[in-house]
């Protein structure tokens, strides 16, 4: 009895550790078996290994000590994130997988993994954001993912899952996004999915889906894209889905008819679409269909053997011409997906073809900045030096390399040697210092390191080469560079600027004074055009960038309030993955433009929906653009997209320009978005109002 009391403390100990601390190689063994299933051949994971162990920390280290690629733990030891996004894994994703209890975001995307989805998955109860799509998964979608309450995005699209969609994602109450287009899925679409009071987008396009749209469909509050194109659908289309305006698509449904669709035929019929559509195409009705999703909700007019003789010849018909733009479109996609496949195409990538263009006299300055993302854990040969002496792999000569190289010294100098006290700003991946030169001129210094840069040196020397040669009065100056092999750091040096960025200006009230007047508002926002056309290769860019990550946060106000674009071309410096990282925080404020979720790439048009957000968010005055603010600014409704602490001291006719702008500029497709030439022509034009 003694022996027992005096073990019962101890047990209770083990009892609250960590699991982590309580199994110390549980995590490691599951990670190993992982690595084998998705990297087969051992060609990708090579850091993941038993032995990669921090000193002094034993084997429980080795996941969460920083030298997994791609691993992310939390406070306690738990693995909390996988991203192994574009690494080229062409193995499947074990049951192991749901081994890892404290997951809570696994990004496996762009790579070329196949076979069946395992259903233990569906054990990551802590999972919010699941990425697989742009891979070669098939078999059908686990019923059992339903059962992941936390889950809000769900990306299985450009895949090869076949059967139905399972009416258990309908229980999915946090989901936001559900991304399915590009598949083989068939049968009819689940009314339940209409009890995603969170959705927010909804994409079936490219599938092989038939029977009714259910009017449940048009449910969800918060929906804005509704995509179920190049399917075989048919019946009468909910009229509820008129609110969704042009984030209703649904072309190439032959059998579809409604009233209040431009390009849909008015219902002759009646309402004949059957409540619970046929689960297994026409002519299956001794099927069983217990399992049949609800596809619609209200009462047929007509009796079954009325309906039955009346329409069989129009409905063979109409399946006939279906099918036959099915296969057009299955063969059409299946080209694209080759195409994608081809490319092997990874986050963030984009306009790497016209790099070459630059010529080295251009050279001057420089930009980026610092990380410690704990994403990913890129390992340098070593001696990484990439400013080596005579080192000039990228083209660069050496007058020019050190026209703008700083001295750690004098970096260090400047700084206080990075003094808290001139600390301006600190994120995961980044830390900002203010700096006085020994000039006496105040700059502002990024840091990076170098597990956050390119791991090929000539790429990240690439990278500098084109940032260098960016200059135009509406983009952040950047005076000069320092890369310190004993630090493993490059130092980014910066013009200060000490009005802040826009950011500090939305969501203010009059009493702050920090109001801005119209008319720097107008300036603010045709300074921000000026600086994306240039860097777009206009006016004198011979190199068309783009920028990727443009935010609020990111537009710099200058002494007069002209606006500095900051951040440039990061994506030519940092590490994928780094890179990947940052645009949670961009989605999350709408920033990041909607055909990214499916393509994975950006364009000059993703920077123009970004340009969008910034128009509504300045003229406003808010940083959240609600959906009433573009309707105000579709229906010239000014108090309903005008800041209400300018008191109606505006131009109207300028503000309507400017809501028109910025409607078309956050237009949904990308192709229907203006070029940013043709934005700033109309910009240049409001003087004359």
């Amino acid at each position: 009895m003694n022996l027992l009391s005096s073990l019962l403390p101890l047990l209770l100990l083990l009892s609250l550790l960590p699991p982590s601390l309580s199994q110390p190689t549980s995590q490691l063994a599951i990670l190993m078996s992982i690595k084998s299933s998705l990297d087969p051949n051992g060609q990708y994971l090579s850091s993941w290994s038993p032995t990669s162990t921090a000193a002094g920390t034993g084997a429980s280290a080795a996941p969460c000590g920083g030298l997994f690629e791609g691993i992310a733990c939390n406070d306690q030891g738990l693995v909390v994130n996988i991203s192994l996004q574009g690494k080229g894994l062409a193995g499947k994703i074990p049951p192991e997988i749901g081994q890892l209890v404290g997951l809570s975001g696994l990004f496996l995307h762009f790579n070329q993994l196949s076979g069946a989805l395992p259903k233990e998955i569906a054990n990551l109860n802590e999972l919010s954001e699941l990425y697989l799509d742009v891979n070669n998964f098939d078999g059908e979608i686990p019923p059992e993912i339903g059962n992941m309450s936390n889950l809000q995005v769900l990306q299985l699209c450009h895949n090869k899952l076949s059967g139905r969609i399972p009416t258990q994602l309908g229980s999915l109450k946090k989901l936001s996004v559900l991304a399915l287009q590009y598949n083989l899925l068939s049968g009819a679409i689940p009314a339940s999915l209409g009890d995603l009071t969170f959705l927010k987008r909804l994409d079936l396009s490219n599938n092989r889906l038939f029977g009714s749209i259910p009017t449940k469909l048009a449910n969800p509050p918060m929906l804005e894209v509704l995509d179920v194109q190049n399917n075989s659908l048919s019946g009468n289309v909910p009229t509820a889905l008129k609110r969704l305006n042009q984030g209703f698509l649904y072309s190439n449904n032959t059998g579809l008819c409604g009233v209040g669709f431009s390009t849909l035929e008015v219902c002759t019929f009646g309402n004949l679409t059957p409540n619970k559509p046929e689960p297994f195409g026409p002519g299956s009705s001794s099927l069983p269909k217990k399992d049949i999703p609800e596809s619609a909700n209200f009462n047929s007019n007509c009796t079954r053997t009325g309906c039955s003789n009346q329409f069989t010849m129009p409905r063979i018909a109409l399946i006939c011409g279906a099918i036959g733009a099915t296969v057009a479109v299955s063969i059409s996609a299946l080209l694209t997906f080759s195409w994608y496949r081809r490319r092997k195409q990874k986050i963030g990538s984009a306009f790497d073809t016209s790099d070459g263009r630059l010529s080295t006299d251009q050279v001057k300055e420089v930009c980026s900045r610092r990380s410690a993302s704990p994403l990913i854990s890129v390992e340098y040969s070593n001696g990484w030096d990439p400013m080596a002496k005579g080192w000039n792999g990228s083209g660069f000569s050496q007058e020019v390399l050190e026209s703008f190289m700083f001295n750690l010294e004098d970096v260090e100098s400047a700084t206080q040697y990075f003094s808290e006290v001139n600390l301006l700003g600190k994120s995961s991946f980044s830390a900002i210092y203010k700096g006085l030169l020994r000039d006496g001129s105040v700059v502002a210094v990024k840091c990076i390191a170098k597990s956050s840069c390119k791991s090929d040196e000539s790429q990240f020397l690439k990278g500098l080469k084109i940032l260098t040669s960016l200059k135009h009065e509406n983009l952040l100056r950047l005076r000069g560079f320092c890369c310190s092999k004993g630090r493993g750091e490059c130092f980014l040096i910066y013009d200060f600027v000490s009005n802040g960025n826009l950011l500090q200006y939305l969501d203010v009230k009059a009493s702050r004074g920090k109001v801005l007047e119209w008319s720097t508002r107008v300036s603010i926002i045709q300074g921000i055009a000026k600086g994306i056309e240039y860097l777009h290769g206009k006016k004198g860019n011979k190199l068309a960038l783009v920028h990727q990550n443009i935010s609020a946060e990111k537009v710099l106000i200058g002494e007069r309030y002209n606006p500095l674009l900051s951040d440039l071309g990061l994506h030519k410096l940092l590490a994928d993955d780094i890179i990947f990282s940052t645009l949670k925080a961009s989605a999350a404020m709408g920033y990041l433009a909607p055909e990214y979720t499916s393509t994975g790439r950006f364009t000059e048009k993703s920077d123009v929906y970004a340009f969008g957000m910034i128009m509504f968010q300045v003229l406003s005055g808010k940083c959240k653009v609600s959906q009433s603010t573009r309707q105000g600014a579709e229906t010239c409704k000014f108090e309903d997209f005008i800041d209400s602490n300018l008191n109606g001291n505006f131009s109207e006719s300028e503000a309507a320009t400017m809501g028109k702008i910025a409607t078309l500029c956050t237009h949904e497709s990308p192709e229907n978005r203006p070029a940013m030439d043709t934005v700033m022509e109309e910009l240049s034009e409001l003087s004359i109002c």
